[in-house]
């Protein structure tokens, strides 16, 4: 029923430069949830989250592969707005709107009673996630993964424009990443 009223939610609708269209997948049996950002423009297309090449490289770090990824009774995907907010003027896209997270956030999560490990993926996940326990950077933060404890895990967007990042920080790929897949893997097949 919740899903029916987010996916009919309109409360954006006069910031937007399309119609609202609402991308999400839960159940209440999910036991990971990736809380993204918002949906781009090819995902805005879909309708389906992650259908882009930053779908791949999320599937690739966390080790699943499509199949496992949408199967919402195993993988919640939530972003922090459910709609595709638009482009900024250089092209890139805005950040989430701000109704949307304390609209909708707190009676999501309230039905997912079977999440065993959050991915934070950038930013404004992040924030709202962690909240003073968000670290300066976002760089701060993901080196900060294991301060988090098991059930949170935060992840820089994984964007072709973090390329150079993931190049910058070589822990990443050699600590964490190990660690995400093998936590996403027992998860999974518990």
């Amino acid at each position: 029923m919740l899903l029916h009223e987010i996916r009919a939610c309109r409360i954006c609708a006069l910031h937007l430069p399309h119609e609202p269209r609402p991308v999400l997948r839960a159940k209440p049996s999910a036991r990971i949830v990736i809380a993204g950002q918002a949906p781009g423009t090819r995902v805005h297309a879909s309708g389906m989250p992650f259908t882009d090449p930053s779908g791949d490289r999320l599937r690739d770090w966390m080790g699943v592969d499509k199949e496992t990824f949408y199967d919402d009774t195993k993988v919640a995907i939530v972003p922090m707005g459910f709609c595709f907010p638009g482009l900024d003027a250089k092209g890139g896209d805005l950040p989430p709107r701000k109704e949307c997270a304390p609209a909708w956030r707190e009676k999501l999560f309230a039905g997912l009673k079977n999440v065993e490990l959050t991915l934070l993926v950038g930013l404004y996940s992040q924030a709202w996630h962690l909240g003073d326990r968000e670290k300066e950077t976002l760089t701060d933060t993901v080196k900060a993964w294991r301060s988090y404890g098991p059930a949170l895990i935060p992840l820089p967007h994984p964007s072709w424009r973090n390329n150079a990042w993931v190049k910058k920080n070589p822990w990443f790929e050699e600590e964490l990443l190990p660690h995400l897949k093998r936590r996403v893997s027992r998860i999974l097949k518990a």
